[in-house]
């Protein structure tokens, strides 16, 4: 959908916030660069941002767990997305939960002055606790896309994105042998059960 509408014969922007969320492996980084691929085709001046803690893959790139990639800016916290986004068209965010709370408010001024905000991020942590914005950016968000991964051990539709390491951290950065996406019933026999 096109942050473009006309008026009167002249061409506007329409400032939104869009949220993709779910658990680890389900899809949020593509469909966050598939949608700025598509502002790009549109001659749309794009900003991709990620935290600057996030170096699995790449240090400037965001990169999902499939090896898809586009080139972004690491950045120490929410506000300064605000400053160099702000003549955007259209802002990338990966790993929206692991910016300070202040992304609220700096997606919200960003759609304010007219730009698309696309944001990606996990809504649950570990163990099934809202993480960092996500729930306050769903809730002020124009679209939110809840997308899911596979339970890897029935095959239903992955709630939570089980910790495999040690360690009771809400944030720590791992991959796909420290995860494992994990349905309800699948989660509560690892966790309560222990199997």
């Amino acid at each position: 959908m096109s942050t473009l509408a006309f008026r009167g014969g002249e061409m506007s922007h329409r400032g939104r916030v869009e949220v993709i969320c779910g658990s680890m492996f389900s899809g949020k980084t593509e469909e966050l660069i598939r949608r700025v691929k598509r502002a790009h085709i549109a001659h749309q001046k794009v900003e991709i941002f990620k935290p600057a803690i996030d170096t699995r893959y790449s240090d400037d790139d965001v990169v999902s767990h499939e090896g898809v990639a586009i080139q972004s800016r690491p950045v120490e916290n929410a506000e300064s997305i605000l400053l160099m986004g702000s003549n955007s068209d259209v802002v990338g965010i990966d790993e929206a939960q692991f910016f300070d709370y202040n992304l609220v408010d700096v997606c919200n001024k960003l759609a304010d002055k007219g730009v698309r905000v696309i944001v990606a991020g996990l809504d649950i942590d570990y163990t099934g606790k809202p993480f960092g914005p996500m729930p306050n950016l769903c809730a002020i968000a124009d679209e939110v896309l809840k997308v899911h991964a596979i339970c890897v051990r029935c095959g239903s539709l992955a709630y939570i994105s089980h910790r495999l390491m040690k360690g009771d951290e809400q944030v720590q950065l791992g991959a796909a042998n420290e995860y494992e996406p994990l349905c309800r019933e699948c989660y509560r026999k690892a966790i309560i059960l222990g199997k």
